[in-house]
């Protein structure tokens, strides 16, 4: 994903070295370059968001283990 990503950033890096003014170039680099691979990196990053989102089942339960083992000891 990162590697269409990274090829698209050139593409569009060498569009903006070749425009014939700043304000192109600017233009050219955001609204072609920062808007679209914002988007494009948010949309296929969506299966990684909801790995790192849902706790592990392990972690879950080792957190309620060291709960039950508090309310023993008091």
């Amino acid at each position: 994903m990162y590697i269409v990503a990274i090829g698209w950033a050139y593409v569009i890096l060498m569009m903006a070295i070749t425009s014939s003014s700043i304000g192109k170039a600017l233009a050219i680099v955001i609204f072609l370059g920062v808007f679209p691979l914002a988007l494009f990196v948010y949309a296929f990053d969506r299966p990684g968001r909801r790995r790192r989102s849902v706790p592990v089942v392990e972690e879950v339960a080792d957190q309620g283990n060291a709960a039950d083992s508090q309310s023993d000891q008091r």
